[in-house]
């Protein structure tokens, strides 16, 4: 590998725990397989997951790095055999199983897309991990439609920032939750029609207001506990609630008959651990249909801020604070 150096530096879990057990470390620079790309890392994104894998909650599926990071932006450094759809020099970013807290990141090929024109190549990190995780939960498993509603909890996260944008942008009504005026604000700059206050407003009651009775058609839910039965309630006939988090607990007792009398559709997701052939599916999707969206300026990365490989325990610290809006990027 031309000039690519045998050690790297990169962030370790030392221990399951606070954002504290977040170590810097120097371990081997790692090569890329049949179908890989190598790549010099400029940006990593900052998610959820990653907290959870740090507190010893969502482990590396099997052949993964063990170190965090799901997703990153850079230049490819290297191929590996086999590959044919990227060169060394290419500016991309990718959707990873682990391994992207580091300098440089091995991915398989099919999970690889170019750096938007437009965007930078610090911000692209923010794209990869948002962008797929909307398309497949909300488009793919949700249907959801032009002319139909969207709730989103949490639509200050990076999740939220890119679902209100993508769904608006495609025809959609979008209502949002969010903690703080602030935020709210900051959803409803983005493209939602409403957003809710939580800690003030009864979401349920304000969907209902804003759907003139009818409810969300499709609700895009990170919190779980007890939003999981207020969902329902807030749901429209034949509606689809998609889960793809559980802040507040995975554990609660529901009344599942109105899910029978307003056929509901209850369906939990994740993408990490899908197989190579499904991200690359989901890759070449998103390439199709969210990408010109991007290049035409219509769906922008919102990053929050960025922060140094080596703070990488301040990052998750401003992750688990709740006071970001947007993505939170390292870099390296």
């Amino acid at each position: 590998m031309t000039n690519v150096p045998a050690t790297m530096n990169a962030i370790e879990i030392s221990e399951f725990g606070g954002p504290d057990v977040l170590k810097l470390t120097e371990c081997a620079t790692p090569q890329p397989a049949h179908g890989e790309v190598l790549i010099k890392v400029a940006a990593a994104g900052v998610n959820r997951g990653d907290c959870v894998q740090r507190m010893g909650f969502y482990p590396a599926p099997p052949g993964a790095s063990d170190l965090p990071g799901l997703e990153v932006s850079g230049t490819v450094a290297a191929i590996g055999p086999g590959v044919s759809l990227w060169k060394e020099g290419d500016e991309v970013c990718a959707l990873m199983a682990g391994g992207g807290y580091a300098e440089y990141a091995v991915v398989h090929e099919g999970s690889v897309l170019p750096k938007p024109q437009g965007v930078s190549l610090v911000d692209a990190a923010a794209l990869p991990e948002t962008i797929m995780t909307v398309w497949t939960n909300v488009f793919e498993d949700g249907q959801l439609s032009p002319g139909e509603t969207l709730l989103i909890h949490g639509g200050s996260s990076g999740i939220g920032t890119t679902a209100i944008q993508l769904a608006s942008t495609l025809g959609v009504k979008v209502i949002a939750t969010a903690g703080s005026a602030d935020k709210c604000k900051a959803c409803e700059d983005l493209g939602a029609v409403r957003a809710i206050n939580y800690r003030e407003e009864d979401f349920v009651e304000v969907v209902k207001d804003v759907t003139d009775g009818k409810g969300a058609d499709v609700i895009l839910d990170m919190v779980g506990g007890d939003y999981v039965a207020r969902n329902i309630e807030a749901a429209a006939r034949q509606g689809r609630i998609v889960n793809i988090a559980y802040m507040s607990g995975s554990r609660v007792e529901v009344d599942l008959l109105p899910l029978m009398l307003k056929r509901l559709t209850l369906r939990g997701s994740t993408l990490r651990a899908r197989d190579v052939a499904e991200k690359a599916r989901l890759t070449s999707e998103v390439r199709m249909h969210v990408w010109p969206l991007i290049e035409a300026g219509r769906i922008k990365a919102v990053v929050d801020d960025t922060y140094p490989l080596a703070n990488a325990s301040k990052a998750h610290e401003r992750m688990e604070s709740s006071g970001h809006v947007g993505k939170i990027l390292l870099t390296p």
